[in-house]
């Protein structure tokens, strides 16, 4: 993913309050080859309002409150605190430009939940590599469709993409559209490991239908559909998660309005296990 994001001009840096040498074992250890940048202090991690100040909360005097107990297990850790967790960051990722101006900031509610790269970029309307994309041809439309990673850690943060093409002189129905109508909506099978986020769309057009004196939103150009969710896979052994959804949408051309139709989906992902790092610090 680190060359991923070269070819696009962009660099790749981690920040820790952990000392170098901690840094330099971790990265040994697990073949970490981008920069990993040590702040044992805390200052930079001051400095970008990114100090957690939890972990602080929970040896105060308010060591006892059980909101400050629940704050724990939302931004620190399920097992409860540890002095050493004292000065760490907020994980999340920071988007700075050439002038290391924070353009983008990326942020998640629970600790152990995690952006990955591939979708930070969707959401900044980029794109990484296209993994196993799936094509699907219809009277109506052309659809590509793929999962931002082809691998995915317990907690992570990920989307599935679907690029649509309307046909030539079709006209697909969005949401806001009448009750008349089916707005194009993708419908993701409940899983006990997937947790979805709302669907935010794209902006359409107005369709003027002129026997019906009818107006619609629409899109009748390229447009993409993205359907972000989180992996929450226990420790069960599995290497790969299935996924399973259907599309539904209404088309109409300048004639004939079609019927409401459906598209099954499968997208696979690998699942990794989690690394668990030891806390020990190196002033």
């Amino acid at each position: 993913m680190a060359d991923d994001l070269e070819r696009r001009g962009l660099g790749l840096a981690a920040i820790s309050y952990d000392g170098p040498e901690v840094l330099r074992g971790f990265a040994e250890q697990y073949g970490v080859t981008y920069p990993m940048l040590a702040d044992p202090g805390s200052e930079v991690i001051e400095r970008f309002g990114l100090r957690n100040p939890v972990p602080e909360w929970a040896f105060g005097d308010n060591v006892g409150d059980p909101e400050v107990q629940e704050a724990v297990r939302t931004y620190v850790s399920a097992f409860g605190p540890n002095e050493r967790m004292i000065g760490m960051a907020f994980p999340g990722t920071l988007v700075l430009d050439a002038n290391g101006v924070v353009v983008e900031r990326h942020f998640e509610d629970v600790y152990s939940e995690r952006n990955t790269i591939s979708s930070v970029l969707l959401r900044g309307g980029d794109d990484s590599d296209p993994v196993q994309a799936v094509e699907v041809s219809t009277l109506q439309l052309e659809l590509t469709t793929y999962a931002s990673d082809a691998e995915l850690a317990p907690g992570n943060r990920f989307a599935l993409v679907l690029d649509i093409v309307p046909n030539a002189g079709m006209h697909i129905y969005a949401p806001g559209a009448s009750d008349v109508y089916t707005a194009i909506h993708l419908e993701v099978e409940d899983r006990p490991y997937l947790r979805t986020l709302p669907m935010e769309f794209p902006e359409s057009t107005e369709y003027y239908f002129e026997p019906f004196d009818d107006t619609q939103p629409v899109y009748e150009e390229p447009f993409r559909l993205v359907q972000e969710a989180y992996l929450d896979v226990g420790p069960d052994g599995r290497d790969s998660v299935t996924i399973n959804g259907v599309l539904h949408y209404q088309a109409c051309d300048e004639n004939v309005c079609y019927l409401p139709s459906t598209i099954p989906l499968t997208w696979t992902v690998g699942v990794t296990p989690l690394v668990v790092a030891p806390v020990t610090r190196i002033p």
